[in-house]
């Protein structure tokens, strides 16, 4: 895929799950790239202002998706993102959870406390549930999320303590 095409499908994808352009296309470039990046390649990757770029690295960080690190000798900062999409997907479902689900279970329960009817409680309850869920899923270890999503996970059985062999 062309880097213009795949710039594009990042912004996209980027701000429907609720991150900025300028956010998008830095973790386009952060992630794709085969060394960690330092802002001002991200400017020339991006396409975008330095204060763009700046402002994009915060949101990333606030988001959880990128990693700072250094090189001695070097004043410069360089950005890293997950390593694969399955690490990428379940940050961000951490972060939905935290920016959008939070929330909206908090007016809910808010409304609840004024007195609103049963379907806002209804509503509450299955948002709880889907919170719940979402919760979950995100701290599944990448392997352990995409095997349940790929449904090759084992039937949520309990696990078998190993027994100790004795040596005599």
């Amino acid at each position: 895929m062309p880097d213009e095409a795949t710039q594009a499908l990042f912004a996209e994808l980027g701000t429907s799950l609720g991150l900025s352009r300028p956010a998008a296309l830095c973790f386009a470039a952060i992630w794709r790239a085969a060394q960690a990046p330092c802002a001002d390649d991200l400017v020339l990757r991006a396409g975008i202002s330095r204060s763009n770029v700046s402002t994009a690295l915060k949101e990333l960080r606030g988001w959880g998706l990128i990693s700072i690190a250094r090189i001695p000798g070097d004043r410069r900062e360089y950005f890293g993102a997950p390593a694969g999409p399955w690490a990428l997907i379940r940050q961000v479902l951490a972060e939905r959870q935290r920016r959008v689900l939070a929330p909206a279970l908090d007016r809910l329960r808010d409304l609840q406390a004024a007195g609103a009817g049963p379907e806002i409680t209804d509503l509450a309850d299955a948002l709880q549930a889907l919170a719940e869920w979402q919760e979950r899923l995100a701290q599944l270890d990448p392997a352990d999320l995409a095997a349940l999503v790929s449904g090759t996970a084992p039937a949520d059985e309990p696990k078998k303590k190993k027994k100790k062999s004795r040596k005599s």
